[in-house]
C-alpha cells in the first residue's frame, strides 16, 4: 500500500522548508516550529546529475560558488504544492575554465562537494558555461513540486 500527502500538508511542508513557516499540530500543540534564524538554502549546479541515492558531480568552473537564497517569502514563492524562486538566482560568471551543466540541487550548506541536497532536478536542456557566461535562473524558473 502506498500513501500520498494531502494538498494542504504539501503546501505547509514547502512553506516550512522554503519560507521558515510553522506547521501546526504535528507533535504537540506548537507543531513543527520555524527556526529562530531562518538562514539560507544554497543552489548548486552539476555536470553529472545527482539522484535520490547518489551525489552527482558538482561543477567546478572557474569562479563557481553555490548561491544563497533566503528561506523567506522574498526568496521563494509557494503556491499550492509548487515552490519557485521569487528572485533571479545568479551564479558567478565563468572565468577561464568552463563546464557543461546538466542539473541543479537545493542544499542546506554553502560548501561545494558536501552531499546535503534536499531537492534536485535535471535542467530542461544542458547549459554550456564558457568564459564570461553567467548562469542564472530567472524569477520562477527553478520549480519544486511536492506531490
Amino acid at each position: 500500500m502506498a500513501g500520498s500527502k494531502k494538498n494542504g500538508f504539501e503546501t505547509s511542508l514547502l512553506q516550512h522548508i522554503f519560507q521558515n513557516a510553522d506547521i501546526a499540530n504535528i507533535g504537540d500543540a506548537g507543531g513543527l516550529q520555524n527556526s529562530a534564524s531562518a538562514g539560507n538554502l544554497y543552489i548548486a549546479l552539476y555536470t553529472s546529475a545527482p539522484s535520490d541515492s547518489a551525489q552527482g558531480t558538482e561543477t567546478t568552473y572557474t569562479n563557481y560558488a553555490r548561491v544563497a537564497v533566503a528561506r523567506s517569502a522574498g526568496g521563494w514563492t509557494v503556491s499550492g504544492n509548487n515552490c519557485s524562486n521569487a528572485a533571479a538566482i545568479t551564479f558567478p560568471a565563468c572565468g577561464v575554465t568552463g563546464a557543461t551543466v546538466v542539473a541543479f540541487s537545493i542544499n542546506t550548506g554553502a560548501t561545494a562537494g558536501v552531499d546535503d541536497a534536499i531537492y534536485w532536478a535535471d535542467l530542461t536542456s544542458s547549459l554550456v558555461v564558457n568564459a564570461g557566461v553567467t548562469p542564472q535562473f530567472a524569477i520562477g524558473e527553478l520549480d519544486i513540486n511536492e506531490d
